[in-house]
């Protein structure tokens, strides 16, 4: 699937089954929580945080397709075309970093 593709799978969805979108800020705070539960469940499984019960049944996977999901909610109300933004971001990453982490000492 393309990114182009996933927003406009998120679209259709918000237009039949989500009514709207929620306003940017609402859709921020949203991806922030996500992004939070991503966080526990690293910390937990591959962190040295112990897991409690109510961890058992999260899945790192689905925290991260919502991740996905709020951020092209973000993507498609601000009029942003993600595949777009991306190749650019790494065309500018490829161009500034193309020598920084192979020489950087820390990494090997």
């Amino acid at each position: 699937m393309k990114i182009k593709q996933a927003q406009q799978i998120v679209d259709d969805w918000i237009n039949e089954y989500g009514v709207r979108y929620f306003n940017e800020l609402t859709n921020t705070v949203i991806l922030m929580e996500e992004v939070g539960e991503v966080a526990r469940i690293v910390a937990r499984q591959y962190g040295e945080q112990s897991e409690k019960e109510t961890d058992a049944n999260k899945n790192l996977a689905d925290e991260l397709a919502d991740v996905l999901f709020v951020l092209i909610c973000l993507a498609n109300q601000t009029g942003i075309d993600l595949e777009q933004a991306f190749t650019r971001n790494l065309e500018i990453k490829t161009k500034r970093d193309a020598l920084r982490h192979k020489e950087n000492n820390k990494l090997r």
